[in-house]
């Protein structure tokens, strides 16, 4: 088994118990270094997706899942892996219990445009359903975004 760590919509463990029902949630942790950005609005049907970039001084909260092999293949064809939508990076997570090694997913584009209000506003609600500190989550629903599609 590896560990994912989920900072977009599979921060929910409902969410991420329909697309890999085998992966259970470990607990919560904090990429450190990191910061949470949108990238590749030209990959995605609904604005630009979430991805992670490296950033001293920041910090994106994760939810910490064990995935078997079997649940991995199918989370990298929801990610579009084999379409180069995503790319796996491998990072260290600061956990409650301590560092621990896990993989992610990142655009494989350039950071830059507007995710819309609806996908963020399920990235929002799926960090709080995983326990996310209020501040956070705040700061998550007043981000930019695209009120309408084009």
């Amino acid at each position: 088994m590896a560990l994912y760590a989920a900072y977009g919509p599979n921060l929910d463990p409902a969410q991420m118990s329909s697309r890999a029902p085998y992966s259970p949630a470990q607990g919560t942790g904090w990429l450190v270094g990191w910061r949470l950005t949108f990238g590749g609005e030209d990959l995605g049907w609904d604005g630009a997706l979430a991805t992670v970039v490296e950033d001293e001084g920041s910090q994106v909260f994760v939810m910490v899942y064990d995935v078997p092999e079997w649940d991995e293949k199918s989370l990298d064809q929801w990610e579009g892996t084999d379409l180069g939508v995503f790319v796996k990076v491998r990072v260290r997570v600061q956990t409650l219990d301590g560092e621990v090694t896990a993989w992610l997913y990142v655009v494989d584009g350039y950071e830059g445009g507007l995710p819309s209000a609806h996908y963020l506003g399920v990235i929002a609600d799926a960090a709080e359903q995983a326990g996310a500190p209020d501040d956070y989550v705040r700061d998550l629903r007043k981000r930019p975004c695209r009120s309408v599609n084009p």
